[in-house]
C-alpha cells in the first residue's frame, strides 16, 4: 500500500511523494549525491550523519542490498530521497531489498518527488535544513518544524558515530575491488598480507574500505576512537597515524585538533576528508561551509605534482580556506570544478591529506596510489 510522505524545506517549499523504509518524522540538512551507483555505501557512510541525501540518478534500489558492501556497522543517514524506488532488485549478491533494509534501520525514505527540482533549488540556494514526515501532512506545520530544527554548523557529530573502544582491524579488500596494477599496490592479490607496519587509524566516522586498504597493503591496523589523545596513541607505538573521514563541521572538534598537533612530527600522518580539514586546522588554517558541498563519484581533481587529473569520489560540505593556510603547508591538489583545496602536504613533517576519498567504494580507482604513498612515508621514517 502506498504511504504518503512530505519533505518541507526551511525556504517554505514542500514536496509530496510516497514513503518507503521506516515511518515517522526526521529533520536534517538536505543535500544531493550525483553518483550513479553505490547507494548502499552512501547509506552506511557515517559522514552523512545529520543529513537527508537526495540521489540525482533517477532509479535507485535495482541492485538491492548485500552484506559485503557496507561501510560501517549501521546507518547514520537521517533520510533518503529518490525519484523512483526499484522494488525488484537484480543482483546475484543481493539478499535484501532497499525498502526492507531502510525499514529495519529506522531510516525514512521518500520517492516520487521531482528530484531535479529539489537539486536545482539546493544548487541555487545552498544545502538547507528540511524535514521528512509520514505522520504530519500539514504544510505549514512541517515548514515551521523545519525552521526550528538546528543546522550542522557548530555541532559535534563525530561523537554520534565514532567507536567507543579501540580494536584491531583484520579484514582486507574484497577481491572484486582489488587492482594490482595501481602504483604502490604490488602484491595486492595476496590473501593474507603481512604486518610490517603498524597504523593507528583515528576513527571520526570512518568508512570501512579505508582500513581494508591499509590492511591489504601489509599493515597492522588499530582503530581508535576519535577523541583519543596524542599520548594514548603514542603508547601504541605506531609507524603511522591515519586521520579518517567523518561528519559535519570540523571546527568544534578541539579535542581532535589538539591530538593531531601532538602527533605531527612524531610519526607520519595521512588524512582523508574530515581528517584533511582537521590537519589544516591543526596547522593554523581555517575552514568554511561550501554552498552545497561535493558529493559524488565524478569530481575532477588536479594533482599539482604531476599535472594529472584524477576522477574522485567525494562527500563533504566544508573545505579549507586556501588563503588562510600557513607557510608550512603546500596545496597539492585542486578541485577543477570550483578551485577548492583538495590536498595538502606539510613542508617539514611527513604528513599529507586529501579532501576526497581514495578508498572509493563505490567509485573510481584513480587515487588508490595515496595508500602506497603513505606506506612509503612509514618506510622512510
Amino acid at each position: 500500500m502506498s504511504r504518503p510522505a512530505k519533505l518541507a524545506l526551511v525556504d517554505g517549499t514542500v514536496f509530496e511523494g510516497r514513503a518507503f523504509g521506516a515511518e515517522g518524522e526526521v529533520y536534517g540538512e538536505v543535500c544531493f549525491n550525483t553518483s550513479l551507483t553505490g547507494y548502499q555505501e552512501i547509506l552506511t557512510d557515517p559522514s552523512y550523519c545529520g543529513q537527508i541525501v537526495t540521489m540525482t540518478y533517477p532509479l535507485i534500489g535495482n541492485s538491492g542490498i548485500n552484506p559485503e558492501d557496507v561501510e560501517s556497522k549501521g546507518t547514520a543517514i537521517r533520510g533518503f530521497i529518490v525519484r523512483e524506488l526499484c522494488e525488484h532488485e537484480s543482483n546475484y549478491r543481493s539478499n535484501q531489498t532497499l525498502d526492507k533494509y531502510l525499514a529495519d534501520a529506522g531510516v525514512i525514505g521518500l520517492e516520487g518527488i521531482d528530484t531535479r527540482a529539489l537539486v536545482r533549488r539546493i544548487r541555487t540556494q545552498g544545502a538547507m535544513t528540511g524535514l521528512i514526515s509520514t505522520v504530519d501532512m500539514d504544510n505549514d506545520s512541517l515548514v515551521s518544524k523545519a525552521r526550528k530544527s538546528p543546522t550542522l554548523v557548530g555541532i559535534d557529530l563525530v561523537q554520534e558515530v565514532m567507536p567507543k573502544e579501540s580494536r584491531v582491524w583484520s579484514e582486507s579488500l574484497n577481491s572484486l575491488v582489488r587492482s594490482p596494477i595501481t602504483p604502490g599496490y604490488e602484491g595486492l592479490q595476496a590473501d593474507a598480507p603481512g604486518e610490517d607496519k603498524h597504523v593507528v587509524a583515528i576513527d571520526y566516522g570512518m568508512k570501512w574500505n579505508i582500513p581494508r586498504h591499509l590492511r591489504q597493503l601489509g599493515c597492522k591496523v588499530t582503530v581508535v576512537p576519535g577523541n583519543w589523545s596524542a599520548d594514548q596513541i603514542k603508547e601504541l607505538k605506531p609507524d603511522g597515524v591515519f586521520l579518517s573521514n567523518g561528519p559535519g563541521d570540523p571546527e568544534p572538534l578541539n579535542y581532535a585538533i589538539k591530538t593531531i598537533q601532538g602527533l605531527l612530527g612524531h610519526t607520519p600522518v595521512f588524512g582523508i576528508c574530515l581528517g584533511h580539514q582537521l590537519m589544516g586546522l591543526a596547522c593554523g588554517g581555517e575552514t568554511y561551509k561550501l554552498r552545497f558541498g561535493h558529493r559524488g563519484a565524478n569530481q575532477p581533481v588536479l594533482n599539482k605534482d604531476n599535472g594529472r587529473v584524477e576522477i574522485t569520489s567525494q562527500n563533504h560540505g566544508f573545505a579549507l580556506r586556501a588563503e588562510t593556510l600557513p607557510s608550512n603547508l603546500e596545496v597539492t591538489h585542486i578541485n577543477l570544478n570550483d578551485q577548492t583545496v583538495e590536498g595538502i602536504r606539510h613542508k617539514e613533517y611527513p604528513a599529507f591529506a586529501v579532501q576526497y576519498h581514495p578508498e572509493a567504494s563505490a567509485g573510481p580507482h584513480d587515487s588508490h596510489y595515496l595508500f602506497g604513498k603513505f606506506r612509503e612515508l612509514m618506510s622512510k621514517a
